[in-house]
């Protein structure tokens, strides 16, 4: 029986890893054995900042893709958790009622709903800034160097 909250949980503290993935479908998941490699090059676009500087651009292309994943598993955390029971347990527990207690939704659900919203909204946000910030930054060096 695959519960409901376990898997919104999953998703938002371990989705970048794919936890939540082989949670519900197994270890021969393929995506959930993918989801890791985004995550591994924004942590690597971190250190690459820590160690060159904003002024890599490598970096400018990497670090977003954490910031993505982060915020897409805690979208899929939103899903699971407001996922009525019966499609729940229609999806996941087929062999269970359409109300049985896995699917449902309690309040430790609804803690995973809302802080998965607000930090998931936050880092998007902030990846999207980042992104933004230092593709206009170098925009306009560019001009500068061209103007001169």
């Amino acid at each position: 029986m695959k519960n409901k909250t376990l898997a919104a949980w999953l998703a938002f503290l371990g989705g970048p890893l794919g936890l939540h993935r082989f949670y519900l479908h197994g270890l021969g998941d393929t995506l959930g054995w993918l989801l890791p490699l985004p995550t591994a090059l924004g942590v690597y676009g971190i250190q690459r900042v820590q160690q060159w500087g904003l002024d890599d651009h490598l970096s400018w292309l990497l670090i977003p893709l954490l910031g993505f994943t982060i915020a897409g598993c805690a979208l899929r955390a939103i899903l699971y958790g407001l996922m009525t029971p019966e499609r729940w347990n229609a999806r996941f527990n087929p062999q269970a009622a359409p109300d049985a207690v896995p699917g449902r939704t309690g309040w430790i659900t609804v803690f995973a709903i809302a802080l998965s919203l607000m930090i998931g909204t936050a880092v998007l946000m902030a990846s999207l800034a980042f992104s933004f910030q230092r593709y206009f930054e170098y925009q306009i060096e560019e001009a500068r160097k061209i103007s001169q």
